[in-house]
């Protein structure tokens, strides 16, 4: 008979029902001095607490979880210290030590006979079988209202015997497991704490260490602050050892937690509850062995993130195996998906993560970080031939088992860069630091043409620094002559002109050492560029004659497009305005029928200039928005940037001030975020020449074909604005 059960339960209830008055238990821990912000959080859990006054509703549960350090027991007592009023029959609660690095987790048992106590129980009428203790527990709270605080809690299996059957009780639960069985079965609402924000980082310092000390080391606090990642134990931890030492300056402690091979063993206070180290080790104690290993290895992963194919390939598991290990780490809060299968860890994690990769056996992790690299390469090379087909290829060797290329269509491939270029350039680094270095050249040239179509000149010298280490370390002079004229033509896109001419030559040498037509073929082109930045146009003239003569033996029209648009140019320079448009207007029909849009894009750009400076102010209108169009339809940010400079020009021809102001501050917010600074400085000062209030003055005929010079621009070279970006072979 189940009632049988119960009869134990229900007579100590009714028991101690008959007693004049019980006791109100006032169990909570003292409230953090330290708590500031969380003001989300906080409205949140407001918000359930309104819930739990409805006496229709079911129990209300919230559940905070979030990474051992991030200032779940804080917000908990916090928040219920700021609310005890609503909770009159009192507060139970319980330490479950459920990651505790000193003791087990508690038993219900153990738990239940606290709360029984603290209630009033006599303990003579405490039953000796736990569902009957379980039973009277809930009898007692019934139709109290109750807050039951069950902190560091280690899965859902702790938890629901302890909790209250009344809807007039709430319970707050801390876990650095994502609690979502007691979701499924009981409908707790889940809270994730993530890192402070850094003014409410700077707060929890300034209030414990005091105005004065802080803002006179302002350069320290910022480096403290930026170590600790807004972990709220980190920051608690710098407290305690800087008011410890409040004659010795906040530099000191900043040098010492700023080497990041020994951050955690600074991040101590001196017990295990207070070691960073040891607050993440019972976390990974819990992980299983699959697990474990998966969350060491991405520890050694480089770049700020890692997407699940990648992770796949770092682990050699298939994609849903992968997953379903990543997701495990989620749940435990050592992982975060911070957009759709892009996974990082926050940055204190991730050290120890890294500590925990060194530990693993040499072979393991050498196999699972060259999976990663031939993953990033070869897929890479992928997107790299569907974006730009006309360059030519190279030829890669097979893939480490287990980590092929990322199958991708054409529309996808430009996004993935995006996605995945902090990592290519972190993989690249890896790979030259390994030793890899076939593998690091490769990723320069993978990754060349996307830097140059977004415009990412600087992460492109370092990956041709890199590049260029790697092929002198191989000893190929194709390898390094093609690293030469990349790394030139990168120096030129930043303005560097004789450093430039200095690769640019070393590669023209080691191309002919080795009968390399197209490569001569590029650095004529390329030299072409810089000598017209450089001002000497009929030497620009002379080199891209060369290209074009060189290119004109090979099959590849993009790359004899690309020729007569710079031979085109440099005639435009020199005012052989008819030549010019011969050239330019070849070009485009090449460009058009092999659909080549950025070509496109770059010989209405040219025609643009000619029409311009030939007093066909309607036509180059025409073509210069005509070229925007195609630069923004390709996502070609660094053409757009040159597109809108162009644009405002003859905006300004027109007497447009109002759209010529507008493309050019477009423009130059681009050259500023692609770190193109004498653009942006010409930019800058065509701007202060027209003025914030420049008249809109109406255009005269659009139609003209006067041909005249163009009105006065600031710093206008005899030359198109967007030279410096004009697509090469």
């Amino acid at each position: 008979d189940p009632t049988l059960d119960t009869a134990p339960a229900e007579a100590a209830a009714a028991s101690a029902a008959r007693r004049p008055s019980r006791p109100v238990p006032r169990q909570l821990p003292p409230p953090p001095a330290a708590f500031v912000g969380r003001d989300d959080e906080l409205a949140a859990l407001d918000s359930l607490l309104k819930e739990a006054t409805d006496a229709d509703r079911v129990l209300v549960i919230s559940a905070i979880g979030g990474v051992g350090g991030i200032g779940k027991t804080w917000l908990a007592l916090h928040w219920a210290h700021e609310h005890l009023d609503r909770f009159p029959d009192g507060q139970l609660y319980a330490n479950l030590h459920g990651f505790d690095p000193i003791t087990t987790p508690l038993p219900a048992s153990t738990v239940v006979r606290g709360f029984l106590d603290a209630l009033g129980t006599d303990p003579q009428e405490i039953p000796a079988d736990l569902e009957a203790q379980l039973g009277l527990y809930r009898s007692l709270a019934a139709d109290r209202r109750m807050l039951v605080v069950l902190d560091n809690a280690r899965d859902a299996d702790q938890v629901r015997p302890l909790l209250p059957g009344s809807a007039t009780c709430m319970v707050v639960v801390t876990c650095r497991s994502h609690l979502g069985a007691l979701t499924a079965t009981h409908g707790s609402r889940c809270l994730a704490l993530g890192a402070l924000p850094d003014d409410e980082a700077r707060q929890v310092l300034t209030r414990a260490l005091g105005q004065d000390r802080t803002t006179a080391e302002p350069d320290a606090v910022d480096a403290l602050l930026r170590r600790c990642a807004g972990l709220p134990l980190a920051l608690g931890i710098v407290v305690a050892r800087a008011a410890a030492r409040p004659d010795f300056p906040l530099s000191l402690l900043a040098e010492e937690i700023d080497d990041a091979t020994h951050r955690l063993d600074a991040l101590t206070a001196g017990d295990l509850t207070t070691d960073l180290r040891a607050v993440f080790e019972t976390s990974y104690r819990a992980l299983d062995d699959r697990t474990a290993q998966v969350f060491s290895l991405l520890g050694l992963a480089p770049g700020p993130d890692i997407s699940l194919p990648a992770a796949a390939g770092l682990t050699g598991l298939p994609g849903p195996r992968a997953r379903v290990l990543l997701r495990a780490l989620e749940e435990a809060h050592l992982l975060q998906q911070h957009t759709p299968g892009r996974y990082r860890m926050h940055d204190l994690v991730r050290l120890y993560a890294t500590e925990r990769g060194h530990t693993l056996p040499g072979d393991l992790s050498d196999t699972a970080l060259r999976r990663l690299v031939d993953f990033h390469l070869h897929t890479a090379c992928t997107a790299d031939r569907l974006l730009f087909p006309h360059r030519q290829p190279i030829r890669l060797d097979p893939p480490a088992p287990d980590a092929g290329p990322l199958p991708m269509e054409k529309a996808a491939a430009l996004a993935w860069f995006d996605a995945e270029h902090p990592s290519l350039l972190a993989a690249q680094e890896l790979a030259l630091e390994q030793g890899r270095d076939r593998q690091a050249w490769q990723l320069a040239w993978t990754l060349d043409a996307f830097q140059r179509h977004r415009g990412h000149v600087r992460d492109g010298l370092t990956a041709w620094r890199n590049g260029l280490t790697a092929a002198d370390r191989l000893g190929d002079p194709a390898a390094r002559a093609t690293a030469h004229w990349l790394l030139g033509r990168t120096r030129a896109d930043l303005d560097e002109n004789d450093l430039a001419l200095d690769h640019l030559r070393s590669a023209l040498a080691l191309f002919e050492q080795v009968d390399d037509a197209a490569g001569q073929a590029h650095a004529h082109r390329s030299i072409a560029r810089v000598r017209a930045r450089q001002g000497d146009h009929r030497q620009a003239l002379d080199h891209a004659q060369r290209a074009l003569r060189r290119y004109g033996t090979l099959d590849n029209p993009v790359w004899e497009a690309n020729a007569f648009n710079a031979v085109g140019w440099n005639h435009a320079i020199l005012g052989n305005h008819e030549l010019a448009r011969r050239h330019c207007t070849q070009a485009l029909a090449m460009f058009r029928e092999i659909g080549y849009h950025a070509g496109e894009a770059s010989a209405l750009d040219s025609l643009g200039h000619v029409a311009r400076h030939t007093g066909r102010y309607a036509e180059a209108l025409d073509h210069y928005q005509q070229a925007l169009g195609l630069c923004r339809e390709t996502g070609n940010t660094a053409q757009v940037a040159d597109a809108l400079l162009s644009l405002g020009a003859i905006h300004q021809a027109l007497g447009h001030a109002t759209d010529a102001r507008e493309s050019w501050q477009q423009a130059l917010d681009l050259f500023r975020s692609q770190h193109r600074t004498e653009k942006a400085r010409d930019t800058q000062e065509r701007l202060d020449a027209l003025g914030p209030n420049a008249p809109l003055t109406p255009a005269g005929p659009t139609t003209s074909t006067t041909v005249g010079p163009p009105p006065a621009t600031p710093r206008c070279r005899p030359g198109s604005p967007s030279a410096s970006s004009r697509p090469s072979a």
